[in-house]
């Protein structure tokens, strides 16, 4: 079985500061890499995880911005709970479990559930 390539974002956070919500892993999965799925966002969420997502969407958008990004290293957990939302594939071709595959930052959506990550947007980017 062939070794699986996984990128490390270099200067991504791997965990929310004073917390045990992981943000990145360490290596790659031997046996491949854990599925991407949409998870549901009820809203009695314990407080605690809104903190979390809302600090991923941050790391998110500061280290990656506007442009697509790989999956990389990033916790599939915490990936999960913003994907098809907003965080989105950016090919068709999707693979849920390819460390490659490429994401993006729904900008408008972000907007909408995480108001104040975007505060400043490249000239031209649309709102």
């Amino acid at each position: 079985m062939a070794k699986a390539y996984m990128l490390k974002h270099r200067g991504f956070p791997g965990r929310m500061p004073s917390s045990d919500f992981q943000f990145t892993i360490r290596r790659a999965n031997p046996k491949g890499a854990t599925p991407l799925k949409a998870r549901e966002r009820y809203a009695d969420r314990k407080a605690a995880d809104k903190r979390a997502d809302l600090a991923f969407m941050e790391a998110l958008w500061q280290h990656f911005g506007a442009e697509p990004f790989e999956r990389g290293n990033l916790d599939a957990g915490r990936l999960s709970w913003l994907l098809g939302r907003e965080v989105v594939p950016v090919e068709d071709t999707f693979d849920p479990t390819d460390y490659e595959a490429l994401l993006r930052i729904d900008i408008p959506r972000v907007m909408v559930a995480f108001p104040d990550v975007i505060v400043d947007l490249p000239d031209g980017e649309p709102a």
